[in-house]
């Protein structure tokens, strides 16, 4: 069954040079000259999108000795993740923005589809070029630019100067023909999202160039974002680290005061860099947050009973990629880029396609980076 993540039910697609060119109920072609691939019995829905994963590693809160590695396309490919947004953390003088841009363009290489936001947590500028602006203008995988508010790690920027980024990212996109937005981390301390509701109520910026992450942190902090929601903001819910519940159950609680599933999506905030503590709370040691969850919410979404495929799939799909701008991507059209995730019939992954290649097969993942 084909889920576009519509359900359009039984479909052959036909795909070349990375691309679906058609989808049709039966598709006759001379098969001698086309590479065939039967799945039957099984569920094709569109690669999934993460759009807040530390591609060069994060971490570092306790000395160099705790910055996470890179990440393997192999690991991504296992989790069925064929688009990747690669991002700092709070680190923007030990890693680089340069470097962020360099395995972005490595993951590309090595078949993925991989963008990036410019800036940190600060702002201090952070860009690969003079400023956000010529950076959303001139480097093409950037999309817009991260900022973290609400955290003792944070610029503690005021209305004005966010107001002047988001002019940036909004008028670097226009020249660029990108949508632009602004990935806001969300930290814990008590102002929560209270400057992004005077960015919207007082200083009437348009609400789709904001991307607030990180909103499941905290139970009041979610009951703001779900106000968010409704005044027809993006809400991104973190599955690999800072969460008060699982993430589903986030979702299952926004969906029953309101929020249509459509104004919600689901990043893994993978890789960045977490503290192993003992019994005590005593530090023991460091791990890296996982990228895997993603899928695993938006399976544990499903077999709640409340949710089925169709809507569930919208969190790592076709909704990141409306948040991001990626007309190409997130759902399976024709026109759309040839990425699916193909599951058996208890929604376990088996086949990965990114671009129209194959990089899983029967659940053995069959891509390795140059250097795996």
């Amino acid at each position: 069954m084909l889920f576009s993540p519509k359900l359009l039910g039984k479909k052959d697609i036909l795909t070349g040079a990375g691309k679906i060119l058609a989808i049709e109920d039966k598709i006759d072609l001379p098969f001698s000259f086309c590479d065939q691939w039967d799945a039957k019995g099984k569920t094709l829905t569109p690669g999934f999108i993460d759009q807040h994963i530390h591609i060069i590693g994060a971490g570092g809160k306790h000395g160099f000795g705790s910055m996470t590695p890179e990440i393997n396309i192999s690991e991504l490919i296992a989790c069925g993740t064929t688009s990747v947004v690669g991002l700092l953390g709070t680190d923007g003088s030990s890693r680089s923005i340069k470097s962020l841009y360099a395995k972005t363009k490595a993951l590309e290489s090595e078949g993925l589809s991989a963008y990036m936001f410019t800036g940190y947590y600060g702002l201090d500028p952070v860009y690969i070029t003079e400023s956000v602006q010529d950076d959303m203008v001139f480097i093409q995988p950037v999309l817009g630019c991260k900022i973290a508010i609400t955290d003792i790690r944070s610029s503690f920027p005021t209305d004005l100067e966010l107001l002047r980024l988001l002019r940036q990212v909004t008028v670097g996109g226009m020249l660029a023909n990108k949508k632009g937005i602004l990935h806001i981390h969300l930290g814990g301390l008590k102002t929560k999202m209270d400057i992004l509701f005077r960015l919207v109520e007082e200083h009437e910026f348009p609400i789709s160039h904001i991307s607030p992450t990180h909103v499941g942190r905290t139970k009041d902090l979610f009951d703001q974002a779900i106000a968010f929601a409704k005044l027809g903001g993006m809400i991104d819910i973190t599955t690999g680290a800072s969460k008060y519940t699982d993430p589903y159950k986030s979702v299952l609680y926004a969906l029953e005061q309101g929020v249509s599933m459509d104004k919600m999506t689901f990043s893994s905030d993978g890789n960045a860099g977490l503290d192993k503590l003992d019994e005590k709370g005593n530090l023991i040691g460091f791990r890296r947050a996982p990228i895997h969850q993603n899928y695993e919410q938006v399976k544990a979404l499903i077999h709640s009973g409340n949710v089925g495929i169709e809507e569930a799939v919208k969190l790592i799909t076709a909704n990141p990629a409306s948040n991001l701008g990626l007309k190409t991507k997130g759902n399976i059209y024709v026109g759309c880029d040839a990425d699916f995730c193909c599951l058996d019939s208890d929604f376990n992954l088996t086949e990965v396609f990114a671009k129209g290649k194959l990089m899983m097969e029967n659940s053995t993942v069959i891509a390795k980076g140059h250097f795996e």
